[in-house]
């Protein structure tokens, strides 16, 4: 029984029971990968559903990894195959469990407001972003959000953290940002921002001459109309002779 409800494994040569680091970061770019998915779709779609499907699976998944066992967590299962041909890179599981609680806490919270109570504003949106936030953290980069967090409350110094992520290393010459570097990536923000302006005002004016397409071709609709209305209304050339040009138009329902 302790074997299933338990967080890590026992691997000889470690004090502490581990993870494996490159399973916890795939996992993390599978739910990343649902989670925008359904973001962006509530998000320029305003539809929810699959939104609410994901919060439910994310509740689950992790409420597998901070009360049962990680081992049992789908997604981490999945990465376990994805992954099973790299060399594995143990972490202690102390600070992992503990990031995943942040993650399961969220999950709560997002299951009370959007599932349960169908509730939509900006405290969703911050609650989604922020764990959006933690996932792509630990799938881009390798950066345990939560781990940082467990470290603030605990004094105790983290332990077993592959590629000697808890020390602080002094910087080597190929990690430094020099003054350059930073301008150029100024500039491509700039340049990301002056494309998405142009873009977005194409966009615009499209929209705009479409409308206005729309309305020029009612008009001429309605002018089409009209003349068809006014031709079978104009009197023939006999009954204006005689002076019954009103009257005809009269007894044919112009009038």
């Amino acid at each position: 029984m302790s074997n299933i409800f338990s967080c890590g494994e026992t691997i000889k040569g470690f004090k502490v029971k581990v993870v494996n680091e490159n399973e916890v970061r795939a996992a993390a770019g599978i739910l990343f990968l649902f989670a925008i998915i359904s973001f962006l779709n509530s998000w320029l779609v305003g539809d929810f559903v699959y939104t609410k499907i994901f919060v439910v699976i994310f509740l689950v998944e992790f409420a597998i990894r901070v009360l049962i066992n990680p081992k049992f967590a789908p997604s981490l299962i999945l990465s376990k195959f994805i992954t099973r041909g790299q060399k594995p890179l143990y972490t202690g599981a102390i600070q992992k469990r503990w990031a995943w609680s942040i993650g399961l806490v969220l999950a709560v919270l997002m299951l009370n407001l959007i599932v349960l109570n169908d509730i939509k504003g900006p405290l969703n949106l911050f609650t989604c972003l922020f764990c959006l936030i933690l996932l792509f953290f630990e799938a881009a980069f390798g950066i345990c959000i939560g781990c940082k967090i467990y470290k603030l409350f605990n004094n105790n110094p983290l332990q077993e953290c592959p590629d000697g992520k808890c020390e602080i290393h002094p910087m080597e010459e190929i990690q430094k940002i020099n003054f350059l570097q930073l301008i150029i990536v100024a500039i491509f923000f700039v340049f990301i921002y002056i494309v998405s302006t142009n873009i977005v005002e194409s966009k615009i004016e499209l929209n705009l001459q479409k409308e206005h397409s729309k309305q020029e071709n009612k008009i001429e609709i309605l002018k089409e109309k009209t003349e068809v209305v006014n031709d079978e209304c104009q009197p023939p050339q006999w009954a204006i002779d005689m002076g019954h040009g009103e009257k005809w138009k009269l007894h044919h329902g112009c009038k």
